[in-house]
């Protein structure tokens, strides 16, 4: 069966055009085996998902470790060296959806991120700002995999699910947008998104390099 034609590709954005990486910054800190037992005793990453569906930022943090008060100190880094977390660009994946935008191809955002967060993100990375569309789950109040943040960013950009083009790092991202009809990629490094592309016809081999 032919694939239906690509009018736009979505990008997810953390492991995807830039790096997250709570795990090797906490493991930097305290060490890879200090830092199992905390994330096995704290639910931060329960927390974080609280803060992509819109909650504060720092009042989050701070109220996990007003309940831990063992682990205080380490939970709070995740608010005071939250940019430490996010330490560089995925140089590849940035130029291939440069690459899509210089080809006319519209290139929309959809991610779990914070409002707060997804600030400091893009006063970092200035090219997050460069979407044509930026659906982020703070905003819009619901996060992948719910159907819901889908159906937002059908609606509102108009684009026929088959015609859309997803890539995510998260598999269980992947199969929400596949079950609603959309053209996936799970994301697992720039090279083979970067073939997935050629092999679209939405960039050239040298594009896509």
């Amino acid at each position: 069966m032919t694939a239906m034609p690509i009018d736009a590709v979505v990008f997810d954005i953390g492991r995807v055009l830039i790096e997250w990486e709570p795990e090797r910054f906490y493991d930097s800190r305290i060490g890879e085996a200090r830092r199992t037992q905390l994330f096995e005793q704290v639910p931060l990453h329960e927390m974080n998902l609280n803060v992509d569906r819109g909650l504060p930022f720092r009042g989050s943090v701070y109220a996990l470790a007003d309940q831990h008060p063992d682990w205080a100190e380490e939970i709070r880094w995740w608010h005071d060296c939250w940019l430490q977390m996010v330490p560089r660009a995925i140089p590849r994946t940035v130029r291939l959806m440069q690459a899509l935008q210089a080809r006319g191809t519209p290139v929309f955002a959809l991610s779990n991120f914070g409002a707060e967060t997804f600030e400091l993100a893009c006063e970092t990375y200035p090219f997050l700002r460069g979407f044509d569309r930026t659906f982020v789950s703070a905003h819009l109040k619901c996060i992948k995999p719910e159907p819901e943040i889908y159906a937002i960013l059908e609606r509102e950009t108009g684009v026929a699910p088959p015609h859309l083009l997803f890539t995510d790092d998260r598999p269980e991202n992947i199969q929400a947008a596949r079950a609603r009809g959309w053209q996936t990629h799970l994301f697992t490094a720039p090279a083979p998104f970067a073939a997935r592309l050629v092999q679209a016809g939405l960039l050239t081999n040298q594009e896509a390099a």
